[in-house]
C-alpha cells in the first residue's frame, strides 16, 4: 500500500465519520440530545463509547511506551481495568448512576453531584476540576496521535495537532453526544481489529507466544545497572517491593489509573446515556472484552518490543528510543518506531488509522465533557449554542497544551488527571450513591481536602511533578520537600483516603444539620425512566 491508497483509505474514513458526526447533528434536538443523547442510548453504542472513550493513544502509545520500560507487570492494570473499570463500574455504580440521573433529572457528572448533594457549590467546583484539569489528559492524547503521525509520516508536529483539533472538534460541536456515541462505534471497531493483527504480528515476529516470552525473560541478565539500581529485575518481573520503580509502577500506574478510572466524568456520563439498568448488563461483557483487547494487547506488545530491539538492535527499546538530538530516552516513541520498524508498510497505515480512532474516540468524549462542564454547570446555561460554544474554548485549550507540554508527558498526565479526579470525585460520587447520611459539608469538605492535598502532593513532594513545576525549587531551594520513598509515592496513595477520612466525619459531625437530601429511590427512578 503506497502514499496515495493509504490517502484515500482516510479520507474514506474522514468521510464516514464525518456522515456519523452529521447523523448526530440532525437526531440532536434538544440540549438533552446534545449532553446524554437523548438518555436512550442503545448498550452496543454506549459500551464502545465508554471503551473508546477509555482507551485513546494514551493508553496505547503511552502506556504501550511504559510497557516497554516496565515489563509485564503492568499487565495488573489490565485486570484494574477490567474488574474495576467495567464490572464494579457498570454493575455497581453504573445501575446506581443510571437511576439516580433520572430521578434527579441530571444531564452531567457535575450537576449529579450538585442535585444529590443540593448544593451549586459541589456543582461549580465539580466542574471547575473538570474545566481546569481535563485539558491536560485531553493534550495528552493528543500528543500521542500527534507523535505517531509524525513518526511513521514525517510531517510536521504542529500540522498533526491541527488535523486532530479541527476535524474532532467539528463534529462534536456539531453533533453532540449522539454524534459522539456514532462516531465511537466506528472507531471502536477499527481499534479493536487494528490491536488484534499486531498482537498476532509481534507473535508472529518473535516465533511464536512461547519463543516470544522466553526471549523477554531472557533479557533481565541484560538489565542496564541504572535500572537495576532503581528496582528493575526484569521485563517478566516485577520490580523490587518498595523500590523507586515499584511505587511508580503500583501506585501512580496501577492504582492511579485503576483506581481512578471510577471517578472519570466523560466516562460517568455514559451511565446517564441508557435508559436503565438492564442495558447495562448488556453492556458489561461489551466493554469487557474490547478493554481487555485494547490494554492487554498494548502492554504485551509494549514489553515485546526490548525482545524484537534486542534482537535486530542490541538494544533494548529505552535505549533504542533516545533521541540523537538530545540524547535522552522518550518511552512515547517505542511503540511508533516498534511498528514502523518491525511491520509491514501496508500495517504502518492499518495501525495508523487505529491511532486515530484511539485518538479521535477519546477526544470528542473529553471535549464534550470539558465544553458541557463549562457551559451547563459553571455558567449554567442552557442551550445547544452555549454547550457548542464551550466545546470550543475546550478545544482551543486543548491544542494549546499539546504545543506546550514536554515529551515523555503521556502516561504520567493521564496517571495524574486519574489520580486528582479519585481524590477528588470518587469519596463524593460514592456517597451520593450508596450513603444517606452523608451530607453537603461532608462532600464540600472532602472534595477540596482530595483536591488540595492532590495538589500540594504534586507540587511539593512527588518528584515528578514537583521537579517539573520548580515551585519547591523556587521557594526552598530544592527540587521536593521529602525523601525516598515518598517522592515517588503517587499521591492518590494519601490524598484519596484522606478525601474519604474526611467525607466520613464530617458527615458524621454534621448530622441533623440540614434538611434530608434527596437520595436514591428506586420507584421514582424507574417512574423517571418510563
Amino acid at each position: 500500500m503506497d502514499l496515495l491508497t493509504f490517502a484515500i483509505v482516510v479520507g474514506l474514513y474522514f468521510l464516514v465519520t464525518a456522515g456519523l458526526g452529521y447523523l448526530g447533528y440532525l437526531r440532536t434536538q434538544s440540549n438533552r440530545d446534545y449532553l446524554i443523547a437523548g438518555g436512550r442510548a442503545h448498550p452496543y453504542l454506549m459500551a464502545m463509547a465508554y471503551g473508546s472513550a477509555f482507551i485513546s493513544t494514551a493508553a496505547i502509545v503511552g502506556f504501550g511506551g511504559v510497557a516497554g520500560l516496565f515489563g509485564m507487570g503492568i499487565l495488573w492494570l489490565t485486570f484494574c481495568n477490567i474488574f474495576i473499570g467495567i464490572f464494579i463500574a457498570f454493575v455497581v455504580y453504573g445501575k446506581r448512576t443510571t437511576m439516580l440521573g433520572k430521578q434527579l433529572d441530571a444531564q452531567t457528572f457535575p450537576e449529579l453531584l450538585g442535585k444529590r448533594f443540593d448544593s451549586d457549590f459541589v456543582r461549580r467546583l465539580a466542574g471547575t476540576v473538570i474545566i481546569l484539569g481535563m485539558p491536560l489528559y485531553a493534550a495528552a492524547v493528543m500528543i500521542g496521535g500527534a507523535r505517531f503521525l509524525e513518526t511513521t509520516l514525517n510531517i510536521n508536529y504542529t500540522l498533526a495537532v491541527a488535523v486532530f483539533a479541527v476535524f474532532v472538534g467539528g463534529y462534536v460541536i456539531t453533533g453532540g453526544l449522539k454524534g459522539v456515541f456514532y462516531t465511537d462505534a466506528l472507531q471502536g471497531s477499527i481499534m479493536f481489529a487494528g490491536m488484534l493483527t499486531l498482537l498476532i504480528f509481534t507473535y508472529a515476529i518473535l516465533g511464536g507466544v512461547t519463543p516470544a516470552h522466553q526471549a523477554l525473560t531472557a533479557l533481565s541478565a541484560h538489565v542496564p545497572e541504572s535500572l537495576a539500581a532503581s528496582g528493575h529485575q526484569g521485563w517478566t518481573a516485577m520490580p523490587v517491593f518498595g523500590s523507586e520503580f515499584w511505587w511508580v509502577l503500583v501506585s501512580t500506574i496501577i492504582l492511579g489509573v485503576g483506581i481512578g478510572v471510577l471517578a472519570q466524568p466523560q466516562l460517568v456520563v455514559r451511565f446517564l446515556s441508557v435508559r436503565g439498568p438492564r442495558e447495562l448488563n448488556r453492556a458489561v461483557v461489551i466493554g469487557g472484552v474490547f478493554i481487555l483487547a485494547m490494554t492487554g494487547i498494548a502492554f504485551v506488545v509494549g514489553a515485546l518490543t526490548n525482545a524484537y530491539f534486542y534482537q535486530t538492535m542490541g538494544q533494548i527499546s529505552l535505549l533504542a528510543s533516545i533521541n540523537p538530538a538530545t540524547g535522552k530516552p522518550n518511552i512515547d516513541t517505542i511503540i511508533p518506531m516498534y511498528v514502523k520498524a518491525a511491520m509491514p508498510p501496508w500495517f504502518t497505515y492499518v495501525f495508523m488509522l487505529t491511532l486515530l480512532a484511539a485518538a479521535m474516540s477519546t477526544l470528542s468524549g473529553q471535549f464534550h465533557t470539558i465544553g458541557t462542564a463549562l457551559s451547563h454547570d459553571l455558567y449554567q446555561r442552557t442551550g445547544v449554542l452555549i454547550s457548542r460554544l464551550g466545546i470550543m474554548v475546550a478545544l482551543l485549550a486543548t491544542v494549546f497544551l499539546a504545543y506546550k507540554l514536554p515529551t515523555g508527558i503521556i502516561a504520567v498526565a493521564t496517571a495524574l488527571f486519574f489520580g486528582t479526579c479519585a481524590a477528588t470525585f470518587l469519596p463524593a460520587y460514592t456517597a451520593a450513591l450508596f450513603w444517606k447520611k452523608a451530607t453537603k459539608p461532608g462532600v464540600i469538605a472532602s472534595m477540596l481536602v482530595g483536591l488540595l492535598s492532590s495538589l500540594i502532593l504534586m507540587t511539593f513532594f512527588h518528584a515528578k511533578e514537583a521537579t517539573a513545576l520548580g515551585i519547591s525549587q523556587a521557594l526552598f531551594g530544592k527540587p521536593t520537600l521529602a525523601g525516598f520513598p515518598w517522592v515517588v509515592v503517587d499521591p492518590i496513595v494519601i490524598s484519596l483516603p484522606l478525601s474519604a477520612f474526611t467525607l466520613v466525619m464530617v458527615s458524621y459531625l454534621t448530622q441533623g444539620q440540614e434538611q434530608e437530601l434527596p437520595y436514591y429511590d428506586r420507584q421514582k427512578a424507574f417512574a423517571a425512566a418510563e
